[in-house]
């Protein structure tokens, strides 16, 4: 199903398109895709809902070759990320976005976030945030080997590939420790 609404920016009050679009997810329930873009004012949304009812999991794949790049992740908004080799924890905010990509994509996504830490930072803030990077740009070319966490405790985040484990999650204050 695709639907298209128009209603006003929830910043600026411009009436703007809402696009609804209903996908398949192999292995996975239908998801609904909302997007929310505002040519006056920049607004943007994109957000992911898990349609079925999935228990609670945690997926984690170790990344070892270029073809594990490949594997589709799918975050809602209640799901977290982690990349223990970078400490990173990503967990759901306020104005967190779903997003389906692969695991190349988040490792873009991570990237583009260091890009404007960079801008603003200095000194050993700085300096870290370049080595992220450099680790970010070796693992995306296949050179450092990394695990990536899904963890979703509404069910409704995976990492889709055959070599992926899925188990119960872990509690919060037993990660990243």
């Amino acid at each position: 199903m695709d639907r298209v609404i128009r209603a006003p920016c929830l910043q600026c009050s411009e009436e703007i398109e809402y696009l609804y679009k209903t996908v398949e997810i192999p292995y996975f329930s239908d998801a609904l895709i909302t997007t929310v873009i505002c040519g006056s004012c920049g607004f943007r949304s994109v957000d992911v809902m898990i349609l079925g009812e999935n228990e609670p999991a945690r997926y984690t794949l170790a990344i070892s070759s270029p073809e594990d790049m490949e594997a589709r992740v799918v975050r809602s908004t209640t799901g977290t990320i982690e990349i223990p080799e970078l400490g990173i924890l990503i967990e759901p905010g306020p104005i967190c976005e779903g997003f389906i990509t692969n695991v190349e994509g988040v490792l873009v996504r991570i990237g583009d976030v260091i890009d404007r830490v960079i801008t603003w930072s200095e000194g050993e803030e700085l300096e870290r945030a370049h080595e992220l990077k450099a680790r970010i740009e070796d693992m995306r070319s296949g050179n450092e080997p990394f695990v990536l966490i899904v963890q979703d405790e509404d069910g409704n985040s995976a990492i889709i590939h055959p070599n992926t484990q899925k188990s119960a999650p872990i509690p919060y204050e037993d990660r990243m420790e």
